[in-house]
């Protein structure tokens, strides 16, 4: 063949690889190009890789504003055509994100949008069809039941997508709007009951994904709810709640439950959270929650809410979750739980050595003497370590101790607990922070990459690598052990073995159990 007919025939083969590439291209549909849900069809996107799918902003209740406002969530309102669901939808109504502590940006919602109009969810999968029926997780977040929303950077679901987990992160109502209890609404909800609407929402996201996981090739009866610090007192409000029957099958619970009253966060009763919503509602100088109603978000949030966080109203929780536990009524499911050594948050001044000792004998009387030996001042330094441990078991050791200890000796299904010990690497002011409360979700999801300040080393990913792949075993199979894996015992309150997750992960007997057992023995 002459060489100009030669580059002619080349060029034109050439041409029409292209074309047929860019035809078979636009005829490839992704498994779940056009989904069907409740309230009708989305479609969503792909990761830069192509082989997870994403659908963000999925609506799974009707827009909790107006009249709908402290009600319970209402069904979908239904759409017309395909609904793009490629974007986080606004948070759940709060004040500005603004980083503090060892909170970077990282660990906080969007500064916009923000709004009452929230119940949104969102979705991760790497399923190629909806016949796959892959193990799902629930992502609950924190943020004190005032804060916190689906769409923080460390709570991107991608890489548990690629590990086979069907991972859902959904929105609920916080702060005043979450958690607001009143007389009249309670008389009007048609239960008795009033306050508890963030936990409805998450029991009504818990059942759209029992009614639509399918189609995204989810198990609606392999989830696994998650949560951290309000997030995982939620996740033990789902246990107890009668509301959850069948909803899930396990739980992992990182910093966090309900069970002690000695605590910032502490359960409120029905009667309290009215009364504290009368005070607020009167703050306003209206005369009915309907007129209280009218007011704008904005305004509503310039005031505070003495009663926060979750309520025992008798509807959501018909009792505290200490005497739902002890009567056996809880749901009986499989428990992953923990917290992290630098958990104590303390704001304000810390006590010197001598004042540390008078605290603790005013507190403690005769038992302070053992108190000391636990958590010892012989030194300023000492003094401020013990306070800082003394914080973080009071807070959230004790509760998730309890949690493990109650679910070992009384569940069918085992319980695993993890102590997260590595010191996030840092620079600056966050170096003093350590194994921080929120520390762990990062590597707990395999998500540093979005954690932007920390100069990560070899044995940060090798953490993540192996704490991800737990927690995706956990909720595929109930045991989170698997091949290559460092042996996680079961827990059991006779020889208390614990993962220890930090620059090594070992087992070993629970540290500072002692303490953990003279706080709760001493709770006032």
């Amino acid at each position: 063949m002459p060489y100009k007919k030669m580059i002619s025939f080349t060029a034109s083969v050439s041409a029409l690889a292209i074309v047929l590439t860019f035809i078979s291209f636009k005829n490839i549909r992704r498994p779940f190009e056009n989904v069907k849900v409740e309230g009708g069809t989305i479609s969503g996107t792909t990761n830069p890789a192509g082989d997870i799918q994403i659908f963000k902003g999925i609506p799974f209740a009707a827009p909790p504003v107006g009249d709908l406002r402290w009600k319970a969530p209402q069904p979908v309102i239904k759409w017309t055509g395909i609904r793009k669901c490629t974007e986080f939808s606004a948070s759940p109504m709060q004040s500005s994100p603004v980083p503090f502590g060892p909170w970077s940006e990282e660990y906080l919602i969007p500064k916009t949008p923000i709004s009452e109009d929230c119940l949104y969810l969102n979705l991760w999968t790497g399923a190629k069809s909806p016949k796959e029926k892959r193990p799902v997780i629930v992502w609950i977040y924190g943020g004190g039941f005032s804060s916190g929303g689906a769409g923080v950077p460390v709570y991107d679901g991608v890489a548990m997508a690629k590990k086979g987990i069907v991972f859902v992160s959904i929105n609920y109502r916080v702060g005043v709007f979450g958690f607001f209890a009143h007389p009249d609404l309670t008389k009007e909800s048609g239960r008795n009951a009033s306050g508890n609407y963030g936990l409805m929402d998450q029991v009504a996201g818990l059942e759209w994904v029992k009614k639509n996981i399918a189609a995204f090739g989810g198990d609606p009866d392999n989830v696994t709810i998650a949560g951290q610090s309000a997030g995982s007192m939620s996740v033990n409000c789902l246990v107890a709640s009668p509301l959850c029957k069948g909803l899930f099958k396990r739980a992992i619970a990182e910093s966090g439950a309900e069970f002690l009253a000695s605590r910032e966060m502490q359960t409120s009763l029905l009667n309290q959270a009215e009364e504290a919503g009368v005070r607020y509602a009167q703050s306003f100088h209206v005369n009915s929650v309907a007129d209280l109603r009218k007011i704008s978000a904005d305004e509503l949030l310039k005031k505070p809410l003495a009663s926060r966080g979750p309520i025992v109203d008798g509807y959501v929780l018909p009792q505290s979750i200490a005497n739902i536990f002890a009567a056996g009524k809880q749901n009986d499911v499989g428990l992953l739980t923990g917290w992290n050594e630098n958990d104590g948050v303390i704001f304000g001044k810390m006590k010197n050595a001598e004042e540390f000792k008078k605290q603790a004998e005013q507190i403690y009387g005769t038992d302070a003497a053992r108190f000391l030996q636990l958590y010892p001042a012989g030194s300023d330094e000492e003094a401020a370590a013990s306070q800082a441990a003394v914080s973080r078991d009071m807070i959230f050791g004790i509760q998730n101790y309890t949690f493990a200890n109650l679910q070992a000796d009384h569940s069918r299904y085992k319980t695993y607990l993890y102590r997260f010990a590595r010191r996030l690497p840092a620079t600056g002011d966050y170096v003093k922070y350590g194994a921080f409360h929120t520390g762990e979700v990062a590597y707990a999801y395999d998500n540093l990459e979005f954690v932007h300040r920390c100069p990560w080393e070899p044995v940060d990913h090798e953490l993540a690598k192996t704490m991800s792949s737990y927690w995706a075993n956990f909720a595929s199979t109930g045991n989170p052990n698997g091949n290559g894996l460092p042996l996680w015992p079961a827990y059991n309150t006779k020889d208390f073995q614990t993962m220890v997750l930090g620059d090594k992960t070992t087992a070993e007997p629970l540290p500072g159990r002692a303490g953990l057992d003279f706080l709760i023995k001493n709770v006032k």
